[in-house]
């Protein structure tokens, strides 16, 4: 690969993971849509959509049979529900069967994948799916109006079905990634290194990124079983350890101090965000070779992995851990950049989503005060996607994918034992940080510098009134 892939490679290379070793992952059952949970944390697991026992991990979430069997009968069968009411249904395990319409809109909206449905109805997914799926507002309304099944089926009585395939497979035997997993399967490739230090974050993407439904709204509907006080497992506590130990926690070293009075050109601040990403892209790149599980994958896979995750990283790292910087020394150096009348003018509305999306962001992650090992967790969540086109192991990153997900809900549910929401509402916050780095690539190179002062300001500002 070329790019900035070529160069992680380089990077990479450096240590050589030699022979793959097997390490003690969870037991993933082969053909079967759930992940099997052990028994003594299967009591302590909620179902996203009603709040009852979960029993695993059902087409993408963590569910319960009940929820399972009715999203996989409305799908198979095709059905069209009426909501009565608003369309906001609560939804709890008492109440969950008084709206079928708000059932399988939460389903649909909490990122039950439909795809991983067999065909035949039979036990068993026809793919395995990790973490939520999440679809546009338009697509989920073409599900819940029956628009989705009347042109799935006009597809395929055109193009014929003669080996019996769905649309997602088809996709994944050409190769190219589904409508539901765009947000996560983009293959990146920069034209050198040195085209990252001057565009920063301009690069080409797909023009088709979905618009994230209401990733927040369920929280206040979905009553929860009361905590329990229990243990952390010993598994999770080591493999936190190990995630905390790749982590490069120290502030970063970018000078971002200025003289008082000092007026911030664009293409000195410009400039400074561009030495800021060199930074953070080089503490990925260490990151990776100190991951606990950095022998078991093959270079190409984490360059692949890297080319295509290394905007979310970033983002990530600067919404969290290095939060204090980001919106505090680089805060005060764009209050010292004052833009044109022109380039206030020409602001696109596609930065301004963005703004709109890194703002709410920012007040999600402070409010939800995220720990260093909450973190380490979502950051190798992330980066672990099977779904990106190009790797050789993607069986083997679902299920480190899996791992770590589980790790993550375990330690959040021990130390967090009164907020049973917690861990779903971090869980949801990564579909939105990819949206919001695939988006960012087609903002203009030279708005950049007033997209981060108006957010930065913004952030600051409201933190302190609060």
């Amino acid at each position: 690969m070329d790019g900035v892939g070529g160069f992680c490679q380089d990077e990479l290379t450096e240590l050589d993971p030699g022979t793959n070793e097997e390490t003690d992952s969870l037991t993933l059952g082969q053909g079967h849509t759930a992940v099997s949970v052990p028994d003594d944390r299967a009591e302590q697991r909620t179902c996203l959509i009603c709040g009852d026992r979960a029993t695993g991990l059902h087409y993408g979430i963590i569910s319960c049979e009940g929820c399972k069997g009715f999203f996989k009968r409305s799908i198979c069968n095709k059905r069209v529900y009426r909501c009565s009411r608003d369309k906001n249904c609560v939804m709890s395990r008492k109440q969950r069967n008084r709206c079928q319409y708000c059932r399988l809109l939460k389903c649909l909206q909490m990122g039950m994948n439909r795809k991983a449905i067999r065909e035949d109805g039979m036990p068993g997914g026809r793919n395995k799916s990790i973490g939520p799926v999440q679809i546009s507002e338009e697509e989920i309304e073409r599900i819940m109006s029956g628009q989705e099944f009347e042109e799935e089926a006009n597809h395929w009585s055109n193009h014929g079905d003669s080996d019996h395939s769905s649309p997602g497979n088809r996709a994944s035997e050409s190769n190219q990634p589904s409508p539901g997993s765009t947000l996560s399967s983009r293959s990146v490739e920069l034209n050198g290194f040195m085209t990252f230090r001057e565009q920063y974050m301009g690069m080409s993407m797909p023009p088709h990124y979905q618009y994230i439904p209401h990733l927040f709204s369920y929280s206040g509907h979905s009553p929860l079983l009361p905590p329990q006080a229990r243990s952390l497992d010993p598994q999770s506590y080591s493999l936190i350890h190990q995630l905390m130990s790749a982590e490069d926690l120290e502030p970063l070293g970018t000078p971002m101090l200025i003289e008082d009075g000092y007026a911030v050109t664009q293409a000195e601040l410009f400039a400074l965000l561009c030495r800021l990403a060199d930074e953070l892209l080089f503490r990925q790149i260490a990151w990776i070779k100190k991951l606990p599980f950095f022998c078991e994958l093959s270079i190409k896979d984490y360059t692949c992995l890297l080319s295509s995750t290394w905007q979310e990283l970033i983002l990530l790292s600067s919404l969290t851990v290095y939060s204090k910087q980001i919106f505090g020394e680089l805060a005060d150096v764009t209050a010292k950049y004052s833009p044109s009348d022109e380039e206030l003018h020409r602001f696109s509305d596609e930065g301004m989503e963005v703004i709109e999306r890194l703002i709410y962001l920012y007040h999600k992650f402070h409010q939800l005060k995220v720990s260093n090992e909450e973190y380490a967790c979502m950051k190798a969540i992330n980066f672990l996607n099977q779904d990106i086109r190009g790797l050789t192991s993607a069986s083997q990153l679902e299920q480190l994918n899996k791992r770590y997900w589980y790790i993550c809900q375990d330690f959040t549910e021990y130390k967090y034992t009164h907020q049973p929401n917690r861990f779903p509402d971090l869980m949801m916050c990564l579909p939105e940080i990819r949206y919001i780095a695939g988006k960012m690539v087609n903002v203009p190179l030279e708005q950049l510098p007033l997209l981060f002062k108006v957010v930065l300001h913004s952030c600051k500002t409201s933190v302190v009134k609060e």
